[in-house]
């Protein structure tokens, strides 16, 4: 009995309320622990007046250090580098090319223009032996002619038809060193206009013979296949049945070279 009244008249502590243990004690309570503090706080703690800077992720020291600039990848100007090298090495091609076209037009330009200036040469030499071909063509027409005529009426004897002859010869043979070649014409050979000179028509009593050549009086002469003289032939024709046959053969003009 008086244990309870002695309780209920001692005053209250100023201790608070008593709360169990962890043992289920009674006693006063445990104080609360201290916050938590991120790494880095101190400085931040002592650098109060400083603005604050966000945390970089990546900074292996906090956010204190500072922060670097965005860097540019490395693989997007490897790309541009690469398309810079090929575009200039397709220039330089291209520049190349133009060039070996240039260099083969001169080439060609250069072969052309040697070309023209030995067909000029040539044409020269040519108009410089026209004067001596002429002169040429006279002698072996007159020659020629003698020879002919000695061989049926030879105005002194021996052998002046021969030394004629081989005048003849001589002449047809310096005209073949100059390029120009004496080509034959026989007394039966087709009538050819294009190497053939008709100086008269002779009355044939032999069709075959119609058209043909029955003599020469002048022979023919080309160069590099090229007629430069055509021979001046006789043609033989059958008599006409409209003429009459004591007026002989109908003439035929030495301006037309051919039969008409």
């Amino acid at each position: 009995m008086l244990l309870h009244v002695s309780s209920a008249q001692d005053p209250p502590s100023d201790e608070g309320p008593v709360t169990a243990g962890r043992n289920g004690a009674t006693g006063p309570p445990e104080p609360d622990p201290p916050p938590e503090r991120r790494p880095g706080a101190e400085a931040r703690a002592r650098t109060a007046g400083e603005p604050s800077r966000p945390a970089d992720p990546t900074d292996p020291v906090g956010p204190d250090r500072p922060a670097a600039g965005p860097a540019e990848p490395a693989e997007s100007a490897e790309p541009a580098g690469a398309s810079r090298l090929a575009a200039e090495l397709a220039r330089l091609t291209v520049a190349v090319e133009r060039e070996h076209e240039r260099a083969a037009h001169r080439e060609a330009v250069i072969d052309r223009l040697h070309e023209d200036v030995q067909t000029l040469r040539r044409g020269e030499l040519q108009a410089l032996f026209d004067p001596v071909r002429a002169v040429l063509y006279r002698l072996h027409d007159l020659t020629g002619r003698e020879s002919r005529r000695w061989v049926d009426d030879p105005p002194d004897p021996g052998h002046a038809a021969a030394l004629l002859a081989a005048v003849s010869e001589e002449i047809a043979e310096a005209l073949a060193r100059t390029g120009v070649e004496r080509f034959a014409t026989r007394p039966g050979d087709p009538f050819d206009p294009a190497r053939h000179r008709p100086v008269s028509v002779e009355t044939v009593e032999d069709p075959a013979l119609d058209g043909t050549v029955v003599g020469v009086c002048a022979d023919g002469f080309e160069r590099a296949g090229r007629v430069v003289r055509k021979a001046e032939v006789r043609v033989g024709r059958p008599p006409s049945t409209g003429r009459d046959p004591a007026a002989g053969p109908a003439p035929l003009s030495r301006s037309n070279d051919r039969i008409r």
